[in-house]
């Protein structure tokens, strides 16, 4: 039950509280790492890349590995404030409420017919594509399907993760999960030098990215959505995206809306119009009911594992 107590405190914190600044945070560490690693070693023929790029992963993984353990151990040592300890760090690892500011704050330029800012808002926080020639309904997509994937990246997996391996388990994930974010990309030098990292990342989100489709098809009706939209497009649309876990969670979020979600010239998810800048908010809602649809799913798994 210690477990379940840490994950609830952990949502509550990051909730409450929001992302730690950069020089406090894991998740910024992580990524300064991978960026001084890419400057350092992206560079020569693809052999040496893709070595260059595997031995980056064993090294950020295994820091974060360490790092997770040494929290856990300070945690354990610290009797009843442990508790709080671990929560902290786990808190760090998601993002309900850093993602949920950043997707409002491109709801609300569109709003105010700001297309440069919500463009560069979208741009900055959320989505890693260009977005210099978005109208409103794509960039409204690009931010509805950022907050459909990162239901998995920064909330399911994180949490999943947790409890199957512990604080340890979850740094990893995530410092997984930070470098595919920066090199797993396809095309160029990184083709090569993140193929690792891409590589492990999609077999690390294959069962969190389908849980969290789960959770967003049985959470869509306390938002407002439709579940039996969700379920449908999920199945028939979640192969349309080049990544094998993306598609379930971002093709679930259109057919729960009944939008089309998508990004030209990549991939087109669900049958509706495009979305318009209320339609964030609606996928904002839809994050937090599956947020608490995964939190009870987890007390569930939990108590038949430990019964008290």
């Amino acid at each position: 039950m210690r477990a379940l107590a840490v994950v609830a405190l952990a949502l509550a914190l990051d909730v409450a509280l929001g992302d730690p600044p950069n020089r406090w945070h894991p998740v910024a560490w992580i990524g300064a790492l991978v960026g001084w690693g890419r400057r350092r070693l992206a560079h020569g023929p693809p052999t040496r890349l893709r070595g260059a790029g595997a031995a980056l992963l064993v090294t950020v993984a295994a820091v974060a590995a360490v790092a997770g353990g040494v929290v856990v151990v300070a945690a354990r040592a610290a009797g009843p404030v442990g508790l709080l300890v671990e929560a902290l760090a786990l808190s760090a690892l998601l993002s309900v409420r850093g993602l949920t500011v950043a997707a409002r704050r491109v709801a609300r330029r569109l709003e105010a017919r700001d297309l440069v800012g919500a463009r560069s808002a979208v741009g900055t926080d959320l989505v890693s594509r260009s977005t210099a020639l978005l109208d409103r309904g794509h960039v409204a997509s690009a931010a509805i399907e950022s907050v459909a994937e990162n239901l998995t990246d920064s909330i399911v997996a994180p949490i999943t993760f947790y409890l199957a391996f512990g604080l340890p388990g979850a740094a990893v994930y995530r410092a997984v999960n930070t470098a595919d974010a920066m090199i797993g990309y396809r095309g160029g030098v990184l083709e090569h030098f993140g193929r690792a990292t891409a590589r492990l990342d999609d077999l690390l989100n294959l069962v969190p990215a389908r849980l969290a489709a789960c959770a967003l098809v049985i959470a869509a009706p306390f938002a407002g959505a439709s579940a039996r939209g969700a379920l449908a497009i999920a199945w028939r649309h979640h192969r349309r995206t080049a990544s094998p876990n993306a598609g379930w969670t971002m093709a679930a979020m259109a057919g729960a809306l009944g939008l089309t979600l998508e990004k030209p010239e990549a991939y087109v998810l669900g049958t509706g119009p495009l979305p318009e800048p209320a339609d964030i908010d609606r996928s904002l809602r839809v994050l937090v009911a599956a947020t608490l649809v995964a939190l009870v799913a987890a007390a569930v798994v939990i108590v038949l594992i430990h019964p008290v």
